[in-house]
């Protein structure tokens, strides 16, 4: 029996490491948190799930989780097909190309901070142009709810259309210009070609670009932060800032985990469900 080489694990021991040292010891500790009760004096008293339990029952974590799910979800169905028709309108060759490019990447260039106080600004009723012009309908983001969603809404749309945009241009421009040549002959319609050329070289792209928006989206904090400054909406990020006892805090922190984590497992699934169909032995599948 030919032995096996064990010498690689000295390459990926490094990696194993840094993994445990910024992610699992972390994990781990804020687990340790969510199961006692921190006393003035940092004695620790073990609680059980009792902050678990306080955070299921509490009625402002369901409200904010929905607030984040409706968020997500507006988020989704804006982002992904303005993204995809952006991506199908831009150059694919001469000097526009590398013009689309940098416009489109120069969103994602600013930090989060940064772009929530550009729309803190540019929002504000007495000094931001959006605020001006929106003024007479009525808009005040500090002081309604609506206007508050309007504006975060319209802020994230604004920062990461152009990923969505920029992952689907990537994939376009990698369709061999036969296949359109062939629809071309075929007669095919401009919508045919998109539906049986472009859209089934899109899938996974997007199943990516859905992953990436719904998770950041659902973990919103540092642009509504800086934006409502912890007014409404209340998203369940900006709860768990505000949440003082640290127990409670850190079982939140783990339930808000495990539901990103299923939600993220079950779109991907469902958005990659054909690929688990297997072919056995004489085609059959």
């Amino acid at each position: 029996m030919k032995p096996v080489n064990q010498r690689a694990w000295f390459l990926v021991a490094p990696v194993l490491l840094l993994v445990a040292f910024t992610a699992v010891i972390p994990l781990m500790t804020v687990v340790n948190y969510s199961v006692q009760y921190v006393a003035t004096n940092a004695q620790f008293h073990w609680v059980g799930d009792l902050w678990y339990r306080e955070v299921l029952h509490a009625e402002k974590f369901w409200n904010a989780l929905w607030r984040n799910l409706v968020f997500s979800g507006i988020i989704l169905v804006i982002q992904i097909p303005l993204g995809v028709f952006i991506a199908l309108n831009m150059p694919r060759k001469g000097w526009g190309v590398p013009v689309c490019l940098v416009l489109m990447a120069l969103p994602l260039l600013i930090p989060w901070y940064v772009v929530g106080m550009i729309w803190q600004m540019f929002g504000r009723v007495d000094i931001g142009l959006m605020g001006v012009m929106l003024r007479d309908f009525g808009y005040n983001y500090e002081g309604d709810p609506i206007d508050a969603w309007f504006t975060l809404i319209v802020m994230d749309v604004w920062h990461w259309t152009s990923l969505v945009a920029l992952l689907a241009y990537a994939s376009l421009v990698s369709i061999p210009n036969a296949y359109y040549q062939a629809a071309r002959i075929d007669g095919a319609s401009g919508w045919s070609i998109f539906r049986h050329v472009q859209l089934p070289r899109l899938g996974r792209v997007l199943t990516i670009a859905v992953l990436l928006r719904f998770m950041d989206s659902f973990m919103i904090f540092t642009e509504p932060f800086a934006v409502i400054a912890g007014g409404d909406p209340v998203f369940l990020s900006t709860e768990l800032n505000q949440t003082v006892e640290l127990g409670q805090k850190a079982a939140m922190s783990i339930i808000y985990f495990l539901i990103i984590l299923l939600l993220s497992w079950v779109f991907y699934t469902v958005m990659t469900r054909e690929d688990g169909v297997t072919v056995q032995p004489g085609g059959k599948p």
